[in-house]
């Protein structure tokens, strides 16, 4: 350890600044330091187009965190998982801090399956009942709220329809 002479005026800037540090590189830890790429897609339904900001999870490591320890998602804010190609998957809520409603998307962007309110922290596995390429992941109730069922339409490019 090196000792630095250091002035009054900057010992109390360390002393303020030191704790905000620490604070800060705590949280980056928590959310594992990814950075999601971010999109926007389109749901059509009943004649309608609802629009969501969605971070991408594209990789395997990005979609093992998904949403985990998150403690809020915005109202048209949501997570979309890309499996790369058509095929059951799974999910749990496993350090999943709020309830998410799954959109289970098949590969020409038809949602296949909805599975609402999905119980935070929970260990029980949600399975998508039929092959699909990608799941939308957006605040729980919001898919009955809006309307958003099996048979609706997402727009976006993994879907290759945007």
């Amino acid at each position: 350890m090196a000792f630095v002479r250091t002035s009054p005026r900057l010992r109390r800037r360390l002393v303020l600044a030191v704790p905000l540090l620490v604070a800060a590189a705590g949280t980056a830890r928590a959310q594992g330091d990814i950075r999601f790429q971010k999109s926007s897609l389109v749901i059509v339904t009943a004649g309608r187009e609802i629009k969501f900001d969605v971070e991408l999870a594209l990789t395997e490591t990005e979609r093992a965190r998904g949403l985990m320890f998150r403690e809020k998602l915005g109202p048209y804010d949501g997570m979309l998982f890309d499996f790369h190609q058509e095929a059951p998957v799974s999910f749990w809520m496993k350090n999943t801090l709020i309830p998410l409603d799954m959109v289970f998307i098949g590969a020409d962007g038809t949602i296949r399956h909805v599975h609402a309110n999905a119980v935070p922290l929970s260990t029980d596995t949600i399975p998508s009942e039929f092959p699909v390429r990608g799941v939308l992941e957006i605040n729980g109730g919001s898919a009955r709220l809006l309307g958003i069922k099996p048979g609706d339409k997402v727009k976006h490019p993994i879907f290759s329809n945007a």
